[in-house]
């Protein structure tokens, strides 16, 4: 210690190690805050998504390998049909037309939702 400082008091010493903590909380409270923030628009924008994603397709047309042939007909909502990875959106006609030539899936049978009887 240099000229007539004198030693901090135990009283002096606790009130700065509040002031310390204080600032360190206020500061971990700012950053909590930010993720809070963050996250709120995180959810936000996941709700203007979902909000914006299109109705799924009621009908599926599954395409061979090639992509031009027509393997098989599915409703919308049919999980070899997600499997597949080859299938597009179709409409009732669409559906109606292709199960002219090519036969129903045999998991969802889209003949039957759409009132076709053999």
């Amino acid at each position: 210690m240099s000229g007539g400082e004198q030693p901090l008091s135990r009283l002096d010493a606790l009130r700065f190690t509040r002031r310390v903590v204080a600032q360190q909380a206020a500061r971990q409270l700012a950053l909590i805050d930010r993720w809070i923030a963050d996250e709120e628009q995180r959810q936000a924008e996941r709700r203007r998504g979902q909000e914006r994603r299109p109705e799924p397709a009621q009908w599926l047309i599954q395409y061979g390998l090639n992509r031009s042939n027509v393997d098989a007909v599915h409703t919308g909502n049919c999980w070899a049909a997600a499997r597949s990875g080859r299938c597009r959106p179709a409409t009732r006609q669409q559906a109606l037309n292709a199960l002219r030539h090519v036969p129903a899936c045999v998991h969802c049978r889209p003949d039957t939702a759409l009132g076709m009887l053999e």
